[in-house]
C-alpha cells in the first residue's frame, strides 16, 4: 500500500466546501477539518450537532461527532460510485443545530489505477483465408478498463510474428476501432494454426494488463469474404422506442458465386455485454430490432459488432459496427424529500426563519432534468435556493396563530419536458403560540338590574371575556377592580352622590374563573340605587395581559314600605292641627263652613320610589251620603262637603286610609277627629 496523500481544497462560497480523496482510501483517512473550515470553534461541532445528511445515496463519509472531521467510513470505490463519469463528485450537505444551518460539500473521488484491462473471453478464435492478401483488416474487441482518464488509456501488443501486427484506428463511433492486419500472405499447409497473444496494458503507473488468446485458423478455398457497405452504422433512438421496431438493416455483399456468396447476419457482440438480449437480428435480411427496452439513464450508448458469414467452405466473414446513440425522453418525474423540519413555528418568529430543508432530483438530462420548484398554496412561506437541488423554505410574512393555526402547504416541482411531469411533498407546519392578545369583553359598559332584598350569593350577571390566545395565555381570571369611577351611589338619578360611604366590593364579588357576579348582602334601594366599578379580566400569560370592563348595577326597588302618616295642618284661620293620642290627629272647623272648605290636610310619604311611593287617600269611615266631609284622592285634603251647622254636633270622627300603588298595595290608617 502506498501513503495517500489527501488534498483538501476547500473554499466557503454560498455554504459550499469542496474536498478530494482518492478511492480505495481506508476506512479512518480523514477528508477534510469540515468543523475548522465552517468556521466552527472548538468543541463546538459536537454541541451543535455537527452532521452530516446524506442526499438519497449511501454515504462511504461521515462527520465525527467529537473532532468535527469528514473521515472515510466504507470503502469508496470510484467505478462502483459513477462509472465513467468524470470528475465523480459526491455531493453532501453538512447541517449544525442552534442555530439551524446547511453547508453543502463537494467531495471528488480522484481515480486510482485498481482495474486491470479486461478482454470479453479469455480466448478469441478466428479464421482467416489463405487467399488473403497482405494488408486484410480483421476487426478485434478490445479490452475494457473500468477506470478512467490515464489509467483507462489502453494500448495493444502483440506477441512476435512475422504475418501480423495490430492496428489501432480512432472512428466517428466515439470508441477507439482495433483490427488485426495480415502483413505477410498466409500458407495453410505450412501453418493452419497461428496461436498469439494479445495484450492490453492501460496508461496507470504502476501499468495493469490484461491478455487474450487469439487462436487464428487459416481457410482454405472461399476466398471472399461479405463486404458491408458501411463499415460504421450510426442510430439515434428515443429511449421509449417499442419492442420489436426496426432499428437498422445492415447490407453484405459477396463476389463470390453460389453458396460463397448466400450470407447469414448475426450479431457477435454488444458493449456493453449486459445488453446482450436487448437486441436481435433477422439472419437473412439483417434487419437488427428491439427485444428488450431501451433507458437512456443506464445505458446512452450501445456498440453492435455484426457479422456476416457467407455459406462456403470453409465460410468467411465480414464484420461492421453499429452505434446506437440513446436518446433521452422525459420518463422521470421530478423527487422531492424533506431533509430537515423544524416546527412548530413560534407565531413571533422573525421573517427569513428556517422551516424546513428540502431536497430535488430528476433523474433524467438537459431540459428533462431542470426542475423548478414553488410552493403552494401561497402564503407566509417560500422557497429559497441554497445549492443545486437544495432548498429551503423559508418565512417571509408574519404569522398570526389566532388567524391560522397550522398550514398544511405543499412544495411542487415540475421539469422542462414536454409533457412536463411534476411531485409534490406535503409539508404541515403548527403556529405555537405567544401571549399577544389581551382578554376583550364584548361590551364595554355593562348595565345590570337587581331587585332589592335580593338573597345573600344570588348571581346578578354573567360576565365574560374572549382571549384568542390558547393554553396559559388564553386563560382569563376575574377580579373586582373598582379604580377611580368606582363607588355606592346612593340617589343615582338626583344626583346626590355617595350615600354611606361604602365600596362596591362589600356588595357585590366575582368568581374568578367563572366570571359570575354575585350579591354579597341583600340589597336595600332605599340605601343603594346604584352601584358602579370595574371588572378586570387578566389571561395567565407571562407577561399577562388585561382588559377591564365597567358595570352599573341598578337596584330595582320593590314594594316593602308602607305609607307613613305626618302631622295634619288645619284649614282656616282659626283652624289647627294638632296629634293627640297614638293614630289620631286633630283638626277645628267652625260652624256655618261653607261646602267645600278645606279643613285639614292629611299628610303621609312612602320610602319606596315611582309607583311604590305614589299615594292615595280614601274616607273609610263614615261613609254615605250623611257624611259632612270628603278627602282629596291624591291631595289628602280634608273637606268640608256642605255648611256645617250645629245640628251637626260638636265633634266628628274621620277614618282615612292612605294606600300606595305597589303590587300589593301597603297602607296606613288616619283617624281625624
Amino acid at each position: 500500500l502506498r501513503v495517500l496523500v489527501v488534498q483538501a481544497a476547500w473554499w466557503l462560497c454560498l455554504g459550499q466546501v469542496r474536498y478530494s480523496v482518492p478511492e480505495e482510501a481506508k476506512a479512518g483517512t480523514v477528508v477534510g477539518r469540515v468543523a475548522q473550515d465552517l468556521g466552527l470553534e472548538a468543541g463546538e461541532a459536537e454541541a451543535r450537532r455537527l452532521r452530516l445528511v446524506s442526499a438519497g445515496r449511501r454515504a462511504s463519509v461521515e462527520v465525527s461527532g467529537a473532532s468535527g472531521a469528514l473521515v472515510v467510513s466504507s470503502r469508496l470505490d470510484r467505478e462502483e460510485l459513477c462509472g465513467k463519469s468524470a470528475p465523480c463528485a459526491l455531493r453532501l450537505e453538512v447541517l449544525v443545530e442552534r442555530p439551524l444551518r446547511v453547508f453543502h460539500v463537494e467531495l471528488e473521488v480522484t481515480d486510482i489505477n485498481d482495474n486491470a484491462p479486461i478482454f470479453p473471453a479469455a480466448r478469441k478464435n478466428i479464421s482467416i483465408a489463405e487467399s488473403s492478401l497482405a494488408g486484410s483488416r480483421f476487426p478485434l474487441e478490445g479490452a475494457s478498463d473500468a477506470d478512467i482518464g490515464v489509467n483507462a488509456q489502453l494500448s495493444y501488443t502483440l506477441s512476435p510474428t512475422e504475418h501480423f501486427k495490430i492496428q489501432e484506428e480512432n472512428s466517428n463511433s466515439r470508441t477507439k476501432s482495433l483490427f488485426l492486419i495480415l502483413t505477410k500472405a498466409l500458407d495453410r499447409e505450412t501453418m493452419p494454426v497461428h496461436r498469439l497473444l494479445l495484450t492490453a496494458s492501460d496508461g496507470g503507473r504502476p501499468t495493469l494488463t490484461g491478455t487474450v488468446e487469439l487462436v487464428i485458423s487459416v481457410l482454405d478455398a472461399n476466398d471472399n469474404a461479405p463486404q458491408f457497405n458501411q463499415s460504421v452504422y450510426n442510430v439515434h433512438l428515443p429511449e421509449d422506442a417499442k419492442e420489436g421496431m426496426l432499428v437498422i438493416q445492415v447490407n453484405a455483399t459477396d463476389p463470390d458465386e453460389g453458396s460463397n456468396r448466400d450470407v447469414k447476419y448475426e450479431i457477435d457482440t454488444v458493449v456493453p455485454p449486459s445488453a446482450s438480449d436487448v437486441f436481435s437480428i433477422d439472419a437473412n435480411s439483417g434487419e437488427i430490432r428491439l427485444t428488450g427496452a431501451l433507458d437512456f439513464e443506464a445505458v446512452t450508448l450501445y456498440d453492435l459488432s455484426v457479422k456476416a458469414t457467407d455459406k462456403g467452405t470453409p465460410p468467411l466473414s465480414g464484420h461492421c459496427k453499429v452505434v446506437l446513440e440513446v436518446l433521452d425522453v422525459n420518463d422521470n418525474a421530478p423527487e422531492v424529500w424533506v431533509t430537515s423540519l423544524s416546527v412548530p413555528v413560534s407565531e413571533d418568529a422573525s421573517l427569513g426563519t428556517v422551516v424546513a430543508l428540502l431536497s430535488v432530483s430528476d433523474r433524467d438530462s438537459g431540459a428533462n432534468g431542470r426542475v423548478r420548484c414553488w410552493v403552494w398554496p401561497s402564503g407566509p412561506f417560500v422557497l429559497e435556493a441554497t445549492f443545486s437541488g437544495s432548498y429551503s423554505l423559508v418565512l417571509r410574512e408574519a404569522l398570526d396563530r389566532e388567524r391560522v393555526s397550522e398550514y398544511e402547504v405543499e412544495v411542487r416541482a415540475e421539469d422542462g419536458g414536454s409533457p412536463a411531469l411534476g411531485a409534490r411533498v406535503g409539508v404541515r407546519v403548527p403556529v405555537s403560540d405567544v401571549n399577544d392578545n389581551a382578554p376583550s369583553f364584548a361590551q364595554a359598559v355593562y348595565t345590570v338590574l337587581a331587585r332589592e332584598n335580593n338573597l345573600a350569593g344570588a348571581e346578578l350577571a354573567r360576565l365574560w371575556a374572549r382571549d384568542p390566545d390558547e393554553a396559559g395565555n388564553g386563560r382569563v381570571s376575574y377580579s373586582l377592580w373598582e379604580g377611580a369611577s368606582g363607588g355606592v351611589s346612593g340617589s343615582w338619578w338626583s344626583g346626590t352622590g355617595s350615600v354611606g360611604g361604602g365600596a362596591a366590593s362589600s356588595y357585590v364579588s366575582v368568581e374568578a374563573e367563572s366570571g359570575v357576579l354575585r350579591a354579597l348582602q341583600p340589597l336595600d334601594y332605599e340605601e343603594v340605587q346604584v352601584l358602579q366599578f370595574e371588572v378586570r379580566a387578566v389571561d395567565a400569560g407571562e407577561p399577562s395581559l388585561c382588559g377591564n370592563a365597567t358595570v352599573q348595577l341598578f337596584v330595582v326597588d320593590e314594594n316593602d314600605n308602607a305609607p307613613a302618616l305626618l302631622p295634619a295642618a288645619g284649614g282656616g284661620a282659626e283652624a289647627g292641627a294638632v296629634s293627640g293620642e297614638a293614630g289620631t290627629l286633630w283638626a277645628w272647623a267652625s260652624w256655618g263652613s261653607p261646602s267645600g272648605q278645606v279643613v285639614a290636610k292629611i299628610r303621609a310619604v312612602d320610602a319606596d320610589s315611582g309607583y311604590n311611593a305614589w299615594l292615595r287617600y280614601e274616607l273609610w269611615e263614615p261613609r254615605g251620603k250623611s257624611a259632612l266631609f270628603r278627602v282629596g284622592l291624591y291631595s289628602g285634603e280634608v273637606s268640608t262637603a256642605r255648611a256645617l251647622e250645629e245640628a251637626d254636633g260638636p265633634r266628628q270622627r274621620l277614618v282615612i286610609v292612605v294606600r300606595d300603588h305597589g303590587e300589593p298595595a301597603r297602607s296606613a290608617t288616619a283617624t281625624l277627629s
